[in-house]
C-alpha cells in the first residue's frame, strides 16, 4: 500500500534526507539478499541521527511499520516492507576511537571494512568479522547478531557490543549498557530503568523455560536471545537487542569493542573426502585454540574463476573434496607454522585420508580465503548453470552434532533431489548452504516447504537452531514455533510488546511470522517473461529474465574500499548506481507491477545511466552479473523505432569509427575546426560535455602506415592479424607502429585485414545493437580467412579486444566466425606468452605505474602483461584504482564529467600526479590514456611503446 499522503508530506517536511515514494525507489528496495519481495511504502534516507529519529517518530505516529536498512545484505528476508530507512548512505561515522579502551563509538550505517582500516594501525580490529565485511554495515551485524571467520576466537557481534543508544518502538530513547561495560558508562536513567525492570520480570516469570532452551551454545541466533533476561545483577538490554533484527528498537550509534590482531598467523588448509570427516576434525582442531576454522567444498571451488581456481592450488589447497580453512596464531610466524603442522598432525592421525598445507604467503593466503568470501555468490549457479538459492541458509548445531547434521541433512537432500553448495563456520557448527530449489513452479514451491519443515525438525532434534547467523526474518520466522514452541513464542510477544507495544518495528519478524513459502520474489510475473534479445545469454539458457534472476543481492558491487565494480556507486553512495541496484530495476521491468511500461521505461532509463559500461561486475561480481549487456540490450529496445528520441551522443560517439575514416581522409583540417572556436558548438551538436577537448586525429592512420612501410624480422612464428581498432587507427597510431616492431621481433610475420574492421564496440554501448551485429558480420568477414587459417588476431585496444573475446559471440550467437574470433583473439601479452615463450623481452627496465583497462580485468585478465613486463624488468605498482572513469564514450556525455572525474580522483589520478617524473605511466586503454593525459600533467602511454622503445636502445646499443 502506498504511504499516506500526510505522513509523505509530514516526512518531506521534517526529515532533511531524501524521501522517495516514486516507483524506482520501490523497484530498488523491494527486496534485499533473499527470497523475499515486498514492496516499501516509502524509502527514507536520513541525512543524520535527527533525521532517522523524526523519521521513525513520524511513521509511528501514523501507525505505519518502519525497517531500517543498512547494506541490505539480509539473506532472511528482514529489510523489506514499510517505511524502509536506508541509514548507509550518510549514517557511516566513526564517532571515537579509542585504541586505550579498545573501543569504538559507530553510527548505524558504519561498513565493517571502514571500521578494521581505522583500527588496524592500532593493532586492533573488530572480532565479528562475516565475509560480507566490504559491505555489511554495524547497525545490520548487530541486527542479525552477525559473527563471522574469527567468531571461533573473539565471538559473534552480540559479544562485542558494549553499548546501544536506540529509540524503542514506543518512543523511548535509550541509552544503553552491556552487563561488562556498565562501569563506563553513566548510571542508567529512569526510562533506562524501568525497561530493565520489565524485562527482569518478564525473566523472572519464565525463568525455568529460558534455563531449558536458550543459550545453549554459541551459535543460537533464532528468536529473541532470552539468556541475557538472567545475566546477573540485572538483565543484559544489549546483548538482547543484538539479533533482535529491528523488531524491539532502531540503533542510533554502538559502542563496540576492539580486539588485539595477533603478532603472526599461518593459514593450515586441510583437505577431507566428506563434509562428515571434515566436521569429525572440529574436536581435534579446536583445543589448539584457532582463529577460525571455515569450510568451503569441491562444489564451490568449481565456480571461481579458472584463474582464482588455478591460483587456490597453487598456494596450496591440499587434494580432498571439502577443505577446512584454519587460521593458527602466535607470537611469530615460525610458531604459528610450527602449531599449525601439530594441528595437522592430529588431524591426519585422527581422520583417514586427511590431508594438509600450512600457507605462510600473505598472497597465497588472500587467495585462499577469496575461496571462502566468495562463496554466497559462487553457490548461487551450479557449475551446469542451473539456479540455487538460500532458504535453508546457515542452521546450526553444536560442533559435536555437526557430521550427524551433515549426514542427515545429505538424506534429506537425496529424498527432495535437491544439490546444493555449502561452506561456513565449522568450528561452530554452522553451514552455509545455496540449494537447487525449485521457485518457479507450485509443485516446487510445495517441496520447498516440506523440506524447510523436515531441516527443521532434524537441527532441532539435534540441539541445534534454525538460524546460525543473519537472524530468522521471513525466511526462518515461521519454523521459529517449530524450533522452541508455543510457550517460548508467548514470551518473545512479551519481550516485544515491552519495546514496541504498537508492533510499528519490522513487523512479522520473530513475532506474528508469515509462511515461509509467501512473497517469494521468484514466484512472480517475471519468471513467465520471455522478451525477444539480440544477445543471447548462453549462460542464462538464452533468457533475459534468467539473467535478471543471477543478482541476489549479495551486495559485492556495494563495496567502497577497491575493486573494479561498481564504480559509479563508489562515487555516489545510492542504491540506484551499485550493479545490485540497477539490477532489480531490470527484473522489476520484468515483473511489470511497479514499473508498468517494460523496454519504454524511464525509471530503468534513469538507473541505467551512471553505469559506465565497464564490465566490472563481469569479473567481480560473484554471480557474473554483466550489467554492460544488460545495458546495451536495454537501450537497443528503449529506442527502437525512435531514433529521434536517442541522446545527441549516441550520433557522435556511437558512430565514432564512421567518422574517424571521414576525418581521417583530412585530419589537419577536421583537428584545426575542431580546435577552433567552433568546437563549443561541435560538442553541443554532439551531446559532448562542454569543458571536454575533443582528441585529435593522427595525421597518418595507422593503416596507411602500414601499407607503405617494409615487412622486417623473418616470420618464423608464423602469420598475426593484427586488429586495427578505430582509436589506433585514427588517434594512436603509435601504438600500432609500436606493436609492429615487436611482433616483428618477436618473430612474427604480422597483417592487417584486407579492408576496414570494427569490433561494434560504440555500438554496443550505446545500444545500437542492429548496428553493431551488421559492423561485426561484416568485420569477421573481411578477416575469415585468418580466422579459418587458425591465425592468432592481437588485440591492442582492451575494450575492442574484449569486444571479440566476449560481446561478440552474444550478439552474433549463429555465427561460428565470432566464436572463432572468441577463441583466436590475443592481447600482445598473451601471445608472447603462448607463441614465443622463448623470446627475450628488451631489459626496460625502471618503474611504471600501470592503469588496468575496466574490460582487460573483466574479460581477459592482466596476467600475462604483469609476467611481460616482470620479463622485461619493469616494477610495476599496480593501484587498487578501478575504473579510470572515462569509460569510452560516457565520460565525455554531458551530464556524465562530474560522475567522471569523480571515479577517476578516488585512486588513479592523484596517484600518477604523485609519481616521481621518472616513473613510466602505462595505460593500454586509449580511454584510460585520454583521462589521465586531460585530468593530470602526464601522458600514459602502451605497454608496447615501453616494449618497442626497450627495441630500438637494444639495437643501437648493438
Amino acid at each position: 500500500m502506498p504511504v499516506p499522503a500526510s505522513l509523505a508530506g509530514s516526512l518531506r517536511a521534517e526529515v532533511r534526507g531524501q524521501v522517495r515514494t516514486d516507483s524506482l525507489a520501490q523497484a530498488l528496495y523491494g527486496t534485499d539478499a533473499s527470497n523475499y519481495r515486498v514492496l516499501p511504502e516509502a524509502v527514507v534516507v536520513p541525512a543524520d541521527e535527527e533525521d532517522l529519529a523524526a523519521a521513525v517518530g513520524l511513521c509511528r505516529e501514523a501507525g505505519v511499520p518502519t525497517v531500517l536498512r543498512s547494506g541490505g545484505t539480509s539473506m532472511a528476508g528482514n529489510t523489506i516492507g514499510g517505511v524502509v530507512i536506508d541509514v548507509s548512505r550518510h549514517l557511516r561515522g566513526i564517532l571515537d576511537l579509542d585504541a586505550d579502551s579498545r573501543t569504538a563509538v559507530v553510527q548505524p550505517g558504519v561498513v565493517l571494512t571502514d571500521l578494521m582500516a581505522a583500527a588496524r594501525p592500532h593493532g586492533l580490529t573488530f572480532g565479528a568479522d562475516p565475509s560480507s565485511a566490504s559491505r555489511a554495515t554495524l547497525g545490520g551485524m548487530i541486527a542479525n547478531n552477525a559473527c563471522g571467520a574469527h567468531s571461533v576466537a573473539w565471538g559473534t557481534t552480540a559479544d562485542n557490543t558494549l553499548g546501544l543508544d536506540v529509540i524503542a518502538g514506543d518512543g523511548r530513547r535509550l541509552s544503553l549498557t552491556a552487563s561488562e561495560g556498565a562501569a563506563a558508562r553513566p548510571a542508567p536513567g529512569r526510562v533506562e530503568r524501568d525497561l530493565i525492570a520489565g524485562l527482569q520480570r518478564i525473566g523472572g516469570r519464565h525463568r525455568r523455560l529460558i534455563e531449558r532452551q536458550f543459550g545453549t551454545f554459541s551459535r543460537q541466533i533464532s528468536g529473541y536471545a532470552l539468556q541475557h533476561l538472567l545475566t546477573d545483577p540485572e538483565p543484559d538490554a544489549v546483548r538482547l537487542l543484538c539479533g533482535s533484527e529491528g523488531s524491539l528498537a532502531t540503533t542510533l550509534q554502538a559502542t563496540v569493542r576492539l580486539v588485539e590482531l595477533p603478532t603472526a598467523t599461518v593459514l593450515l588448509a586441510l583437505g577431507f573426502a566428506s563434509s562428515a570427516d571434515a566436521a569429525r576434525s572440529v574436536p581435534l582442531v579446536l583445543p589448539h585454540g584457532p582463529l577460525t576454522i571455515e569450510s568451503i567444498n569441491a562444489t564451490l571451488v568449481d565456480r571461481l574463476p579458472h584463474e582464482v581456481r588455478r591460483a587456490a592450488q597453487a598456494a596450496g589447497l591440499p587434494e580432498g573434496s571439502v577443505w577446512l580453512l584454519v587460521e593458527v596464531p602466535g607470537e611469530a610466524a615460525s610458531e604459528a607454522a610450527a602449531r599449525a603442522e601439530e594441528v595437522a598432525a592430529q588431524v591426519r592421525d585422527g581422520i583417514a585420508g586427511a590431508t594438509a598445507s600450512v600457507v605462510s604467503d600473505p598472497g597465497a593466503k588472500a587467495v585462499l580465503w577469496r575461496c571462502r568470501k566468495d562463496g554466497t555468490g559462487l553457490a548461487t549457479r551450479r557449475a551446469d548453470g542451473a539456479e540455487a538459492w538460500c532458504g535453508w541458509e546457515d542452521a546450526a548445531v553444536p560442533p559435536a552434532r555437526l557430521a550427524d547434521y551433515l549426514e542427515g541433512l545429505d538424506e534429506l537432500l537425496a529424498k527432495y533431489g535437491y544439490s546444493g553448495a555449502s561452506y561456513g563456520h565449522f568450528g561452530e557448527g554452522c553451514m552455509h548452504m545455496r540449494i537447487d530449489f525449485d521457485f518457479l513452479t507450485e509443485s516446487g514451491r510445495r517441496d520447498y516447504r516440506s523440506f524447510i519443515e523436515q531441516a527443521t525438525d532434524l537441527v532441532t532434534g539435534l540441539g541445534g537452531s534454525v538460524s546460525g547467523e543473519h537472524g530468522d526474518g521471513r525466511a526462518r520466522g515461521e519454523m521459529v514455533a517449530r524450533m522452541y514452541g508455543p510457550e517460548a513464542m508467548a514470551v518473545f510477544a512479551e519481550v516485544k510488546n515491552l519495546f514496541d507495544p504498537d508492533g510499528v518495528l519490522n513487523p512479522g519478524v520473530i513475532v506474528d511470522p508469515p509462511p515461509v513459502d509467501v512473497a517469494l520474489r521468484q514466484a512472480g510475473a517475471a519468471r513467465l517473461a520471455q522478451p525477444e534479445t539480440l544477445f543471447a545469454y548462453p549462460d542464462d539458457n538464452e533468457s533475459f529474465a534468467q539473467a535478471q534472476r543471477r543478482c541476489v543481492g549479495v551486495g559485492s558491487c556495494r563495496q567502497t574500499s577497491g575493486g573494479v565494480m561498481c564504480p559509479s556507486f563508489q562515487v555516489t553512495k545510492e542504491e540506484q548506481h551499485s550493479t545490485r541496484g540497477r539490477a532489480r530495476v531490470l527484473f522489476e521491468m520484468l515483473e511489470g507491477d511497479v514499473i508498468t511500461d517494460g523496454w519504454r521505461s524511464s525509471e530503468v532509463r534513469d538507473a541505467l545511466d551512471l553505469c559506465l559500461s565497464c564490465k566490472g561486475c563481469l569479473s567481480d561480481c560473484p554471480v557474473n552479473v554483466d550489467m554492460a549487456t544488460y545495458k546495451a540490450e536495454f537501450t537497443h529496445h528503449h529506442y527502437a523505432r525512435r531514433p529521434w528520441a536517442r541522446p545527441r551522443s549516441h550520433w557522435s560517439m556511437g558512430w565514432l569509427p564512421v567518422w574517424a575514416q571521414v576525418a581521417s581522409r583530412a585530419p589537419r583540417l577536421v583537428n584545426a575546426v575542431t580546435g577552433s572556436a567552433a568546437a563549443p558548438l561541435l560538442r553541443a551538436a554532439g551531446g559532448i560535455a562542454a569543458d571536454r577537448d575533443i582528441p585529435a586525429f593522427a595525421h597518418e592512420p595507422f593503416a596507411r602506415w602500414f601499407a607503405r612501410r617494409t615487412p622486417e624480422g623473418t616470420g618464423e612464428r608464423g602469420p598475426v592479424l593484427l586488429w586495427p581498432d578505430t582509436f589506433t587507427n585514427a588517434l594512436s597510431p603509435q601504438v600500432g607502429r609500436a606493436a609492429v616492431r615487436v611482433l616483428e621481433d618477436a618473430g612474427f610475420s604480422v597483417h592487417l585485414p584486407t579492408g576496414p574492421v570494427c569490433c561494434g564496440l560504440t555500438w554496443i554501448s550505446t545500444g545500437q545493437l542492429g548496428m553493431a551485429r551488421r559492423v561485426l558480420r561484416r568485420s569477421l568477414r573481411t578477416i575469415a580467412p585468418a580466422l579459418r587459417a587458425g591465425a592468432p588476431v592481437v588485440g591492442l585496444e582492451p575494450s575492442c579486444t574484449a569486444a571479440l573475446r566476449h560481446d561478440a559471440a552474444d550478439l552474433l550467437a549463429d555465427e561460428p566466425l565470432a566464436r572463432a574470433a572468441r577463441e583466436q583473439t590475443l592481447t600482445v601479452a598473451e601471445l608472447l606468452e603462448q607463441r614465443a615463450p622463448d623470446w627475450q623481452p628488451p631489459q626496460v627496465g625502471g618503474e611504471a605505474l600501470v592503469q588496468v583497462h575496466c574490460h582487460q580485468h573483466a574479460v581477459m585478465g592482466f596476467d600475462a602483461d604483469r609476467r611481460l613486463m616482470d620479463a622485461a624488468g619493469i616494477e610495476a605498482t599496480v593501484p587498487d584504482s578501478g575504473c579510470c572513469g572515462l569509460a569510452g564514450n560516457f565520460g565525455f556525455e554531458a551530464g556524465h564529467e562530474e560522475l567522471s572525474r569523480a571515479v577517476g580522483e578516488r585512486v588513479i589520478l592523484p596517484e600518477v600526479r604523485a609519481a616521481d617524473p621518472a616513473t613510466s605511466v602505462l595505460a593500454d586503454g586509449f580511454s584510460c590514456r585520454t583521462q589521465i593525459g586531460q585530468e593530470t600533467p602526464r601522458q600514459a602511454r602502451h605497454l608496447v611503446e615501453l616494449l618497442a622503445d626497450g627495441l630500438l636502445d637494444r639495437s643501437s646499443r648493438c
